[in-house]
């Protein structure tokens, strides 16, 4: 819970405060004294009897009551102090800086935890330990900068890392991000980042609050209610950025299944970003620039006019775009010939706009114009524009400011020149705007916030047989299911299986074989990966080959049986399913057979997953295409691969002892999808 004191204290305590700003109980009250904090402000040191100009006590059982309780001492002096300022102080409120907690390890972590309990005694908040502080409209309670000037509709911020909250910081406000509430949660001991998520979505008012959010954490330690919150942000009308550090694997698990191979924590961090509607950025300067789109108007579609003044950096923004999957649509026919000729001679409209070194302020201003007003195929623009340094730029910036003021469509601004231009961009940042200074990264993060907006709508799955897939399951010991039962649970959640029999005699194989009619495929029932130990043959087309490779299949190791199948042909098409810890079922997809696991080219998405979400999973494939369809090759039924999609969410929620699931291959045609080999872990 984040308490009001916490918020908007009436009273500070700085115990550890001091007159030296080069430490932490020094600089925190310089800020806070700085920033015009309109309450009490009182600090605790054996040797002083006032610092900066505030009445100092000489430990904390001197100090009148308090609010909140800002503790810059060493680790060893944190727990009596919180034990007087609790319980005797009626603190309500408590920011530990201190590093020497879980950290560094089992001591560190129980003193940790005896802190924590203190604090919920008297249901306080604990922000910390191990952080820079908190900024709110009220003070601001950190001791690293930069300190960014308060805007009420500036970014909400969360960082599990003081550091790394500090640098972006840095990298922010030079580019005219503006900042509102700043939480440095450190290690996260009482309040994380969920609990401050939790807190934005329940106290948000649309006209109030700010509507961008960023995030940056270490660890998600309650991933569903990560997501109730984010999504509620997202959907009430907030943009949402984040970045989750840690996301290598371990790489020690043994798994045995291809999804198994594919799946891990890392897919389900980003496949839960994505059914937040987070954007996930993996650097600082990422986040600020998908920060820095976010607060210029959303860009209703695709297509975008590169507006430049010099030739290069428009060639490679538009290269970006277009390698991102946007639309740089050419510019022709009357109204393109109308712009050109208010142009300097030279000048191109084509897309890119590139109206030549010498262009100037009105030009740039008509040329906006036109993207406003006459290119109906055009959803937006971005101007890149600089110096040489020969002349100023205000009078651009100036029109630049009045267009993105004005005008429907998003501007984004693209203003290299942050030493030539320093003092011009400082009045455009004062003006209300961001700009951005690299058109290639400005490029690559619009292209990834452009394919996930808008967020998906909540799954709603189709019916299923659930009472036979439970029948089914509750009898199953733990452990992969026998072939022909995979295939009944397939069968009750409505998802087609090919025709096929197993055999343990060479009898019994030729009957089926015969059942079955001719071409057959022929695989080992027992190994796991049959393709690996040459347990699949195809093409068998009369009893005697039956006979020969019933032989073959039956000396491999491990061997039990032998499953044959109706021959059909088709594209090779993968679907899986892996239940990850803490984050729910993840559901894959890419292209099947072997080379699933050689080429990695899956999407995933956390169940459950409604046909929107499904859709977007097949399309964000490399091989796509494919899928498609390609060469004058038939492709798959794309409406029938979404539905089965949705199908194996289904059984998943009807099923969830379902640990790994492969369907591989599936076959896809124009008119079918079939499922030829599966294989269900049950655990």
């Amino acid at each position: 819970m984040i308490t009001k004191q916490l918020l908007n204290p009436e009273s500070i305590a700085i115990i550890g405060a001091s007159n030296d700003t080069s430490k932490p109980g020094g600089k925190v009250l310089h800020n806070i004294l700085a920033h015009e904090y309109k309450g009490q402000i009182v600090g605790v040191n054996p040797k002083e009897r006032m610092v900066q100009g505030v009445p100092c006590y000489p430990d904390c059982d001197a100090l009148p009551n308090v609010d909140l309780a800002i503790l810059a001492v060493a680790a060893n002096y944190i727990e009596a102090a919180l034990q007087v300022l609790a319980y005797q102080k009626n603190c309500k409120a408590f920011i530990i800086f201190s590093a020497g907690f879980s950290e560094t390890g089992d001591e560190g972590k129980a003193l940790e935890t005896r802190c924590v309990e203190i604090v919920n005694a008297v249901g306080g908040t604990l922000i910390g330990p191990n952080c820079i502080g908190v900024i709110t409209g009220n003070y601001k309670g950190v001791f690293a900068g930069p300190v960014p000037e308060y805007d009420p509709m500036g970014c909400d911020c969360v960082s599990a890392s003081g550091a790394t909250m500090v640098y972006l910081l840095e990298a922010a406000i030079p580019r005219g991000l503006k900042f509102r509430d700043i939480f440095s949660v450190g290690n996260s001991a009482q309040i994380g980042v969920e609990d401050v998520l939790q807190y934005w979505d329940e106290t948000y008012d649309a006209q109030h609050s700010s509507h961008i959010k960023l995030l940056y954490m270490e660890q998600i330690a309650d991933p569903k209610r990560f997501l109730k919150h984010a999504r509620s942000l997202v959907n009430k009308g907030c943009r949402i950025a984040a970045i989750k550090a840690g996301n290598t694997e371990a790489g020690s698990r043994a798994v045995s299944s291809h999804t198994g191979a594919l799946a891990g924590s890392d897919a389900a961090v980003s496949a839960l970003f994505r059914k937040a509607g987070i954007i996930r950025c993996y650097s600082r300067i990422e986040l600020v620039y998908i920060a820095a789109i976010f607060s210029i108007n959303p860009l209703k579609g695709d297509r975008v006019a590169v507006i430049t003044h010099a030739g290069g950096p428009g060639v490679m923004l538009t290269d970006i775009l277009v390698k991102g999957g946007m639309q740089v649509p050419q510019l022709k026919g009357p109204k393109a010939d109308a712009l050109l000729s208010r142009l300097y001679p030279g000048s191109s409209v084509s897309n890119p706009i590139d109206f030549l070194a010498t262009g100037n302020a009105q030009q740039l201003g008509e040329i906006l114009d036109f993207v406003e007003n006459e290119f109906d195929e055009i959803d937006g623009a971005v101007v890149v524009f600089g110096t040489t340094g020969m002349w100023r730029v205000d009078d651009v910036y100036l029109v630049l400011h009045e267009k993105m003021r004005t005008c429907k469509k998003p501007i984004f601004p693209i203003l290299p020149s942050a030493i030539q231009a320093a003092e011009e961009i400082s009045h455009f940042h004062k003006m209300g705007h961001v700009n951005f200074t690299d058109e290639v990264s400005f490029g690559y993060v619009l292209t990834r916030v452009n394919k996930m907006w808008p967020p998906y709508s909540d799954a709603a799955l189709p019916q299923i047989d659930t009472q036979k897939i439970r029948s089914i399951i509750i009898q199953q010991q733990a452990g992969y299911l026998p072939p022909d039962i995979v295939f009944e649970i397939l069968q009750a959640a409505g998802i087609g299986t090919v025709k096929q029999a197993s055999a343990t005699t060479k009898k019994e194989a030729l009957t089926q074989a015969d059942q079955l009619g001719y071409p057959l495929v022929m695989k080992v029932s027992g190994p796991v990966h049959k393709s690996d130990v040459g347990g699949v043959v195809v093409g068998v087309q009369s009893p005697e080959e039956v006979t020969t490779v019933f032989d073959k299949l039956m000396s491999l190791e491990d061997a039990d049986g032998v499953l044959l199948q109706q021959q059909l042909a088709g594209t090779e098409v993968f679907i899986g399913a892996k239940r990850e810890d803490k984050y729910g079922h993840l559901v894959l997809c890419g292209l099947g057979g072997i080379f699933v696991e050689i080429f990695k080219d899956v999407s995933a998405a956390l169940a459950p997953v409604g046909q929107q979400e499904a859709a977007r999973m097949i399309r964000r494939l490399k091989s796509y295409p494919i899928i498609k369809g390609a060469r004058g090759k038939a492709g798959v039924n794309e409406a029938l691969l979404v539905e089965t999609i949705c199908k194996l969410s289904a059984l998943l929620e009807a099923a969830p002892e379902i640990s790994e699931m492969d369907i591989n291959p599936l076959l896809g045609t124009p008119d079918s999808l079939i499922a030829v080999d599966a294989r269900i872990l049950v655990s």
